[in-house]
């Protein structure tokens, strides 16, 4: 069985992910419309789908087979594509498991009978696609009695875990994610409306991508333009399809704003605000802890952030017991007063903070499109903006040997520093011992470079007299 394959290559946060294979050409018959029932909106079963006619495999054994393999299956539709050129992409499910049917052979006016719950017997060949087990181009199917609406399951706890592949191709749930980037137009953004959507939201420190399949909610469905609206920060729960792409590539189909990270109480400055305010002048911010430096004498150096940009605490007033709170993701109220040391701005010494429900993790910003050979990365306004932002930078030649302490007066378990180039670029990195310490992976990992080697590094940037970015990972290539 052969398929005419459309083969992107994506790096992203969790996985590559593309949407569903679409032939290039142009549908020769108009699409018909999705149906305007919603498998999610009916989640209660009407039939209980546990017996198999004779020589039907069980969802275990189409599983179990091998690519290539005949099948023959029951299930039911839980939604489909636009039908085009006789041939229609059909999700489907029954108790056991769900199944993805690419491109079955399929009548005009059989489509229009393939509602949500409607039991068929389909006969094709196995396939796995980019990790998507599915049943290949060109099966046939025939209607039976019988019908079941699969049910809606969370599986948000799944997300990272491999019990996630489990509910491959089901209807499925995600809750409580946090948008970290407005969708685009196909992966790449080359797209238009009325292309694929994608957008990336998180959970904890993990980012995921998800995709609104357009030959299955196209510009015109709530979803689609719910999608269009979304902003970094929207907290958000999620429906859809588990379609599989190298890694969870959901399809989705509903998605509803339940809150924003960048809400901020009465009093409280925006981020934007917070820059804008003169120095010792009294701030009141909230924020999230991204990471911070070693607790000592009721002091603790905070790096925080929000959707719209980052902070560095200096110092803040804190117990011993209340530092362990302090992990990655924690919302906090901070008031202190806004200083700048050496171009750094920052919230002096002595600030208070309370703890609030709610959590984010900003995502990294990939710094390298910004290493030209005729600018100074700190005057370039939208590196500056990103101070103590979490950055990458990758492909970066290093140029020195490493010191501990700046001038290379001190010794194991002092800050270590050393250059590094990159497109005619050259300057300092540091990692903070009190933010990583002697014992950790990236402290040692740096004592080992040696000139020439090629790094892609991971850190908070930080701000001396220009960037100075504090390292938290090193990755030699």
């Amino acid at each position: 069985m052969k398929k005419l394959l459309l083969v992107v290559t994506l790096i992203l946060a969790f996985a590559l992910t593309a949407c569903g294979k679409k032939t290039t050409p142009t549908p020769t018959a108009t699409p018909t419309e999705t149906p305007t029932t919603t498998p999610t909106d009916e989640p209660t079963p009407t039939d209980s789908p546990d017996v198999k006619g004779e020589g039907v495999m069980t969802h275990a054994q189409y599983v179990a087979a091998q690519d290539d393999d005949e099948v023959v299956i029951e299930c039911y539709v839980q939604d489909h594509q636009s039908w085009w050129d006789n041939k229609i992409s059909v999700y489907a499910a029954d108790k056991d498991g769900g199944y993805f049917l690419y491109n079955m052979a399929c009548s005009e006016t059989d489509a229009a009978k393939l509602v949500p719950g409607t039991k068929i017997k389909v006969t094709g060949y196995r396939t796995t696609w980019a990790g998507e087990i599915e049943v290949n181009e060109g099966a046939t199917f025939e209607f039976e009695d019988g019908s079941y609406i699969a049910p809606v399951t969370d599986v948000t706890n799944l997300l990272g875990t491999d019990g996630l592949a489990d509910k491959q191709n089901l209807p499925v749930a995600f809750k409580g994610l946090t948008v970290v980037s407005a969708a685009t137009y196909k992966w790449d953004n080359s797209g238009n409306p009325g292309d694929d959507l994608y957008f990336k939201a998180a959970l904890g420190d993990k980012v995921y991508t998800f995709t609104v399949e357009s030959y299955l909610r196209g510009k015109d469905t709530e979803v689609y333009k719910a999608v269009e609206a979304l902003k970094a920060g929207d907290i958000v729960d999620l429906e859809g399809f588990l379609y599989w792409y190298n890694g969870a590539n959901p399809h989705i189909t509903k998605a509803v704003v339940t809150g924003s990270a960048n809400a901020k109480s009465e009093g409280v400055m925006t981020h934007a605000q917070y820059i804008a305010a003169e120095n010792d002048s009294e701030v009141t911010i909230e924020c999230y802890v991204q990471d911070h430096q070693s607790w000592w004498d009721n002091k603790i150096t905070v790096y925080a952030a929000d959707p719209d940009g980052a902070y560095f605490i200096y110092n803040m007033t804190c117990s011993e017991e209340d530092s362990k709170k302090l992990v990655p993701g924690t919302k906090i109220r901070v008031k202190g007063y806004r200083t700048t040391w050496s171009g750094e701005i920052e919230i002096d010494e002595g600030a208070s903070f309370e703890i609030l429900e709610g959590s984010y993790i900003a995502p990294a910003v990939d710094l390298t499109p910004f290493f030209t050979g005729d600018t100074i990365l700190s005057q370039v306004p939208e590196v500056a903006a990103l101070m103590n932002h979490l950055v990458t930078v990758k492909g970066l030649k290093v140029t020195g040997d490493p010191m501990y302490k700046y001038d290379g007066s001190g010794s194991r378990g002092d800050d270590i520093y050393f250059r590094v180039s990159l497109n005619g670029m050259s300057f300092s990195l540091v990692v903070e011992s009190y933010l990583r310490g002697a014992d950790t992976d990236v402290y040692k990992a740096v004592e080992n470079l040696k000139q020439g080697d090629v790094i892609d590094v991971e850190a908070y940037l930080y701000w001396y007299n220009g960037a100075q970015p504090h390292v938290i990972n090193v990755t030699v290539k």
